[in-house]
């Protein structure tokens, strides 16, 4: 997820290592992320002419990654309760989260103005930790409730959902205009499935999640133990070098 993660394994006193394959997927999905997002740099620079709001192309890939992202959200988050994780350790983690989601939004308005980000992929986070901390003891029955989640947007719309005060929620008529936007519905459903899934494998199958993974991969698994950070600095570093870059070019 993005922010520190939890995935560290449980059981013996001495178990204390993390868990190195949520960790490597979860810095999969952050590499995968800086390479579209350094595309869309090229596109909003003018280097190319690559569409990000219309080709299926990125769009399908901006799903696929955020997906990945909140499963391992939910991941973490069943890691975390296995663990027993305290509700104070919860809500200094979730600060994290929920402070950089308000840098993004300042941030993101002094870039795009009245295309900025007042409810994109930390801001929904934010929200949906909380949701699936409190659900997660629904266990199973998340699945059929990740289910309803997704499907809901799509039975249901109304206007009053579509002003920045309430398009949080996902019943949006239309997709509004910014330049990310996740919202609680239907996301929070991929979040509920990566949660019930990983507490069945915790209980029945605790070796695919704490099991080794080949030395080529442990560098993502790192990349995976500091995914808020990453995401954090990895814009401003990236477009820094674009300008420079282009600068010298020009």
């Amino acid at each position: 997820m993005l922010q520190p993660s939890t995935s560290r394994s449980t059981g013996s006193p001495r178990s204390s290592s993390r868990f190195e394959r949520l960790d490597a997927l979860r810095g999969f999905a952050l590499v995968w992320m800086a390479l579209f997002h350094f595309s869309f740099d090229l596109s909003l620079y003018k280097v190319t002419d690559w569409d990000f709001y219309d080709d299926p192309v990125w769009l399908v890939q901006r799903t696929c990654i955020l997906s990945l992202f909140l499963l391992c959200a939910g991941a973490g988050q069943a890691v975390a309760v296995h663990q027993g994780q305290t509700w104070p350790r919860f809500w200094r983690r979730w600060a994290q989260v929920a402070g950089c989601a308000l840098l993004v939004s300042a941030g993101s308005y002094l870039m795009f103005h009245e295309r900025f980000i007042s409810f994109g992929v930390l801001h929904g986070m934010a929200v949906m930790l909380i949701v699936a901390r409190r659900v997660s003891g629904l266990k199973a029955w998340l699945l059929p409730v990740s289910v309803v989640a997704l499907l809901l947007p799509m039975l249901i719309q109304h206007p009053l959902f579509d002003s920045r005060l309430t398009n949080w929620v996902g019943l949006v008529t239309h997709k509004p205009f910014t330049e990310d936007y996740v919202p609680v519905l239907p996301w929070i459903g991929v979040m509920f499935f990566g949660l019930a899934a990983t507490q069945w494998l915790l209980v029945h199958r605790p070796s695919v999640l704490q099991g080794p993974i080949p030395q080529v991969l442990r560098p993502l698994a790192f990349l995976g133990g500091w995914s808020l950070t990453f995401y954090m600095i990895h814009q401003p570093i990236l477009i820094g070098a674009l300008q420079a870059v282009l600068a010298v070019a020009r």
